[in-house]
């Protein structure tokens, strides 16, 4: 049946209306995100420094140079084992401990307390957690190394954040102590919500813990630990500051990662066009994870 002209004009409108409701976010999104995002592009494209006015249009000669630029590698390896050691201390330990918390101990202590210990870290400012574990790892004198030579433990003293071996591990440690504990405190947020009826009839017929956390815990929470991944992978990809405040790349840019390489490349050697391409690499890398969300979650 042909719908009417009065039928096609509410429809107009509505669709009108609804346009105009999300016309502000719209803007915001073009005016601060995808605006500057295709400008980097462009910037990408280019060989300038801030200080002159001369655009070189190379191409993607900047790409090229990337590519083959040794701290790239580094850097890129470096984000990697960021990610994948952040996803299995802030994904999988901080979930396991947040079930046995929620299971075990908070029916039978006050649970404000050990929240509020658990969410600390992650509100203070993280240079003042890098400054701090800098001088807890201080070699001789830092509290670290006193532990281990106290516990005759000497062979592990070392400059943790000295030497290449170990520069960038030291560095992804501090984020785990600082991060864990508040995607602990999300995750039990996510098991209260769980029913309760499930756990007592896996108990009553004779599931073990284990049996209940793999068949009720994670399930339950599946949502939340997709969720929680993609932050954790993306947060990992664009880690800057507390690597520069505790090692700023170094030593002989062992500890580099993406977001210093681009912070040098624009602020100490002055390669704008340079940076830029670091930058874009970095958001195509962050929309190829964002799109693998979306479509885990459609697949769901």
């Amino acid at each position: 049946m042909p719908r009417s002209p009065d039928d096609t004009r509410a429809t107009w409108r509505r669709s009108l209306q609804g346009w105009l409701w999300v016309a502000p976010a719209l803007m915001f999104l073009v005016v601060f995100v995808y605006g500057p995002a295709l400008t980097n592009i462009r910037f990408s494209l280019f060989s300038f420094s801030a200080m002159s006015l001369d655009w070189d249009f190379v191409w993607f000669a900047n790409y090229a140079r990337l590519w083959n630029d040794p701290r790239f590698a580094t850097a890129l390896t470096n984000n990697a084992a960021y990610a994948a050691i952040s996803v299995f201390c802030q994904v999988g330990i901080a979930l396991v401990l947040a079930a046995v918390l929620e299971a075990r101990v908070f029916p039978r202590f006050s649970a404000n307390l050990f929240r509020t210990a658990l969410f600390l870290p992650s509100i203070l400012p993280v240079v003042v957690v890098g400054l701090v574990w800098q001088l807890l790892l201080t070699p001789t004198t830092g509290l670290i190394d006193q532990i281990l030579w106290e516990s005759g433990l000497s062979g592990w003293s070392k400059a943790w954040l000295g030497e290449p071996d170990t520069a960038i591990f030291a560095v992804i440690f501090v984020s785990q102590w600082q991060w864990t504990g508040y995607i602990m405190a999300l995750f039990m947020v996510a098991i209260r919500a769980v029913p309760r009826d499930l756990y007592e009839a896996m108990e009553i017929d004779g599931a073990s813990g284990v049996q209940q956390f793999w068949h009720i815990t994670v399930p339950g929470v599946r949502e939340t630990i997709l969720i929680v991944t993609i932050i954790t992978i993306l947060g990992s990809l664009k880690v800057f500051d507390i690597v520069w405040v505790m090692t700023a790349g170094g030593p002989n840019h062992s500890s580099e990662v993406l977001g210093t390489m681009m912070y040098r490349a624009a602020f100490r050697d002055d390669m704008v066009g340079y940076s830029s391409t670091i930058a874009t690499v970095i958001f195509f890398i962050a929309l190829t994870i964002g799109l693998v969300q979306i479509k885990l979650q459609k697949d769901r």
